[in-house]
């Protein structure tokens, strides 16, 4: 029985979900290597011809989907979740952003001033590949020789956070002097604007994401600031209690905008840019950086009562969280059909992978690499 005669017993909701024939992917003549080669876009060409089936068969789906969005008259969003500014995903993102096809991130904060540690002490980062076999006593000697590890990678604190401090300490008065208030990522612009800081000598500047999107002035959203080391730090002089021996310097903390704030923005933001395009959503990891932003459809609609409200176009995650016990990270896209953020049209594909892996090809993919 051939395979047309099969697929005709089944019901038509199941029968569309089903590609015949060779399935995912595309035939060419000849090999790999020759068809790669004398393509006009080598890294996407590869793509095609591999990523059939599984994760990278969902990373290619997504990847052609968010580039006929774009190509469309599409606007994206991307949330950046874990340590990717650490790891180096501004190399990717910032040329996204140059090629005006981001048009709002949401970082965490973390993330956010990580792109600047990036650009100020690239060449005084340092790694260890096998960081899995640490013993809890060699964790306590890079302690102690205040190497702070992200995985795979050592934070240089002195070389960033303590160079960066003081000029964004002296923001922080003049703002508490001249009664005003700020966001987070503002304040941090200010450092680019009036050149208060410049790239390390092993930096490239160009692979800082928050300097791409500085100069294309494009929009930074951060929840919940206060969870990052220069969260701690601006907490720590908004402090007057009993703990706090040096009491010089007590700003008030109102000089900061929270991320109710930022939330409210986005309200306007939204609905402007939605007027006459459909926004996609691609996050990168989990946590607050997606499950802020993408509040802002449902929250219009409930909470606000605005009539007609687009919901996102388009919903891609790369991530491993699983979807269990509640985990908002690992919630599908069907999940969000009934909480008002996608509706039955939205596009929506979950990655089960490492961002690290899976972002490269789709960003190769958008910029026609």
């Amino acid at each position: 029985m051939g395979s047309e005669n099969k697929l005709s017993k089944l019901s038509p909701g199941l029968r569309k979900l089903i590609v015949e024939g060779a399935g995912a992917g595309i035939s060419a003549e000849g090999t790999l290597s020759s068809y790669v080669k004398k393509n006009a876009s080598p890294v996407s060409a590869f793509a095609e011809r591999t990523l059939n089936h599984c994760n990278g068969g969902a990373t290619l789906q997504s990847a052609l989907w968010l580039k006929d969005h774009l190509n469309n008259g599409g606007r994206l969003v991307v949330t950046i979740a874990g340590a990717l500014s650490s790891f180096q995903i501004g190399v990717m993102l910032s040329e996204l952003i140059r090629q005006d096809k981001v048009h709002l991130v949401s970082a965490t904060a973390a993330n956010h001033e990580e792109s600047y540690y990036r650009y100020v002490a690239h060449s005084h980062y340092a790694y260890i590949p096998r960081y899995t076999e640490l013993t809890p006593e060699q964790e306590a000697e890079l302690r102690d020789a205040n190497l702070c590890r992200i995985t795979d990678t050592f934070l240089p604190e002195e070389e960033s956070v303590r160079v960066m401090e003081p000029l964004l300490l002296k923001m922080w008065q003049d703002a508490q002097r001249k009664g005003e208030r700020h966001f987070p990522h503002e304040y941090f612009r200010r450092l680019f604007a009036e050149g208060l800081i410049k790239p390390d000598k092993g930096a490239n500047p160009e692979d800082c994401w928050a300097y791409a999107a500085y100069k294309k002035d494009i929009p930074i959203v951060i929840p919940g600031f206060e969870d990052s080391t220069m969260g701690n730090i601006f907490a720590s002089y908004t402090y007057g209690g009993k703990h706090r021996k040096d009491k010089s310097v007590v700003l008030d903390q109102r000089i900061m905008k929270t991320g109710i704030e930022y939330f409210t923005w986005m309200y306007d933001w939204y609905m402007k840019e939605s007027k006459d395009a459909p926004i996609a959503f691609l996050q990168l990891g989990g946590g607050i950086a997606a499950d802020f932003p993408i509040c802002v459809v449902p929250s219009l609609k409930e909470d606000l009562g605005v009539g007609r409200v687009r919901d996102w176009a388009g919903f891609i995650e790369i991530g491993s969280s699983p979807m269990s016990y509640g985990s908002y990270s690992g919630a599908g896209g069907k999940e969000k059909i009934t909480w008002k953020k996608l509706s039955t049209e939205s596009y929506y594909q979950i990655i089960q992978s490492d961002v690290t892996v899976a972002f490269p090809w789709i960003a190769a993919i958008l910029l026609d690499l």
